[in-house]
């Protein structure tokens, strides 16, 4: 199966599972749930496609999307494997990821398509700053009690 097909299919079973409605893109719906699953791999790919072809003004806001989803795949990475020679090397890519989601972010603050922008930048940016300040050795990211990032109501009035 091509990579295309299998991220139709991801995003059929996330968007299904998560009943979205209200115009909101599949992927871009399906990224969320993918992320708040901990398949932070996924939601990469899964906004991808939706990135990649973007000519307009959510290109960049995509593309930070994506950054933030990298900066977990690292940290996750890193905490399965802490001690493996590539895997617990991945504090310092983390971090640089969310520093640059955070300013591509900033962009886009307060809201923007349904997201609070203003926290998730907070969000990028803590992470990225404990990370920094325990001098690349301490990993934020907990697996029992991971980032949740909701999308407001889609019937509400946009804020952009």
């Amino acid at each position: 199966m091509k990579k295309s097909e299998r991220i139709t299919v991801l995003v059929d079973q996330l968007t299904s599972a998560n009943h979205q409605s209200g115009g909101i893109d599949p992927h871009y719906a399906g990224f969320f749930t993918a992320f708040n699953q901990q398949q932070y791999y996924e939601a990469h790919d899964v906004l991808e496609q939706l990135w990649l072809p973007c000519r307009d003004r959510h290109a960049l806001f995509y593309q930070a999307l994506i950054q933030c989803a990298g900066a977990f795949v690292h940290l996750q990475k890193q905490f399965a494997h802490p001690l493996h020679p590539k895997h617990g090397r991945r504090l310092r890519p983390a971090s640089r990821l969310f520093l640059l989601s955070a300013k591509n972010l900033s962009a886009f603050a307060p809201r923007h398509l349904h997201l609070d922008v203003s926290s998730l930048t907070e969000s990028c940016l803590d992470f990225a700053e404990r990370i920094i300040r325990s001098g690349y050795t301490l990993n934020p990211w907990d697996p029992a009690a991971p980032p949740q990032i909701h999308l407001e109501s889609p019937t509400s009035p946009p804020h952009s």
